[in-house]
């Protein structure tokens, strides 16, 4: 192999390298993400609101104990609970608009660990949506500027994995955080 033919493969390589790995951090454009609405988060086949099939919510009385109510509600917290997510989209680098909860602060400015949940007061008022509407998001560096139920854009790679955040509820995706920017109205 010619002397000039070896520094001209290297650098070929290492701008091949730099294009794959310049998605870290601010570098990330938004255009090298799919951009992903929440209910492709949620797998077509799943149903919560079975659990009321057949029951006529309007004509029961406002103030009197039913058991069967009881019942279907007790069955639509399960199913809530173990909401599944969709297998199809793990993987992918996607970008997602959502408001932030957050799980983990550094030095009280800078955002490390929240949830990117799908509206406003999730996650603070009970109950939390289902796991398949919550992504629990970390970041490599922390994030300044962004608060507790700001709307924002996330990019990154998603993954179905569980995580529990305790009262906040479980997640049923994470995100390697790429980037995170205020959304703009």
């Amino acid at each position: 192999m010619k002397a000039y033919v070896k520094p001209a493969l290297c650098f070929a390589m290492c701008c091949v390298f730099l294009h794959n790995t310049s998605l870290v951090g601010e570098s990330a454009t938004a255009d090298s993400y799919k951009e992903v609405q929440w209910d492709e988060l949620v797998p077509e086949s799943w149903n919560p609101e079975k659990a009321f099939e057949g029951l006529d919510l309007d004509s029961l009385p406002e103030d009197d104990y039913n058991p069967r109510v009881e019942k279907a509600y007790e069955a639509f917290m399960e199913e809530w609970a173990k909401a599944p997510a969709n297998e199809k989209i793990s993987g992918q680098r996607i970008k997602i608009s959502g408001f932030i909860a957050p799980l983990d602060w550094e030095n009280d400015a800078e955002l490390k660990e929240f949830l990117l949940v799908p509206y406003f007061g999730a996650c603070i008022h009970l109950p939390p949506p289902p796991a398949n509407q919550i992504i629990h998001v970390k970041t490599q560096k922390p994030l300044k500027g962004l608060r507790s139920m700001d709307a924002a854009w996330v990019y990154g790679t998603i993954s179905v994995e569980r995580h529990d955040s305790g009262s906040m509820g479980a997640s049923g995706y994470s995100m390697a955080l790429d980037k995170a920017e205020p959304y703009q109205w």
